[in-house]
């Protein structure tokens, strides 16, 4: 199931490390505005990740800024959870939409969906290019080889794939590293106790898909760093 909303209402809110960083990205002219960069993000919504998000809604109150607009960028969130659902919101560049629809969403169990977010990526970059993925995710349970297969052919587009994995499982380690190495993109780990470098990690990823290699290199943060330091390897 593919939806463009998402549904069951809840306080759970994932969204709000990113969009504390969002508002140190570079401010756009207004005659370069037509060119913002888009970045799509998307989010592992099964059961197993309803602690992290419990814990982002707690720091939402210290974090969360008011960011709109976004400094030219244009993001896509989606997710998946339990049976077979898949959820894609509109390209947006209005952080109080984005916030809406995240605390619409409730964890819910079932198995990863990866393949269908690369696949989702492809088609959204052949309508319009993106600049930039994000995923967010603690496990693979699918075909290891296929999904690199599918984030080597994003390389080729020019698509790099900032895999974000919360959490120590060894799978999705090395799944999420290939991938990330296959789309010449940069991969990292979090965890409950490490917020505010996921919150840089993620306005580094924002910054690059807004502003390009130049910008993100601009940046003074260790998040910044590390993602240049595998962006040039």
């Amino acid at each position: 199931m593919t939806d463009r909303f998402p549904q069951n209402q809840s306080g759970k809110n994932s969204l709000a490390l990113f969009l504390d960083a969002a508002d140190k990205l570079p401010m756009r002219s207004e005659n370069s505005r037509q060119t913002s960069g888009r970045l799509l993000f998307a989010l592992d919504a099964t059961a197993s990740r309803q602690p992290s998000w419990d814990k982002a809604c707690q720091l939402q109150g210290q974090m969360f800024k008011a960011t709109d607009p976004l400094g030219g960028l244009q993001l896509q969130l989606c997710y998946y959870r339990g049976f077979n659902e898949f959820h894609i919101t509109p390209w947006l560049t209005d952080s109080q939409s984005l916030l809406r629809i995240m605390t619409a969403v409730q964890c819910l169990g079932g198995l990863t969906q990866l393949d269908r977010v690369l696949a989702h990526c492809t088609t959204e970059h052949r309508v319009k290019p993106i600049q930039a993925v994000v995923i967010i995710a603690d496990a693979v349970e699918e075909s290891v080889d296929k999904l690199c297969s599918k984030a080597g052919k994003l390389g080729m587009l020019g698509v790099p794939l900032f895999m974000f994995q919360e959490g120590r499982d060894k799978t999705a380690r090395q799944c999420f590293q290939q991938m990330a190495m296959l789309s010449k993109g940069a991969y990292a780990t979090f965890d409950e106790h490490s917020a505010n470098e996921l919150a840089e990690l993620l306005g580094a990823v924002a910054t690059f898909a807004s502003g390009g290699y130049d910008a993100l290199q601009d940046l003074k943060s260790t998040a910044a760093r590390q993602l240049l330091q595998q962006l040039k390897s």
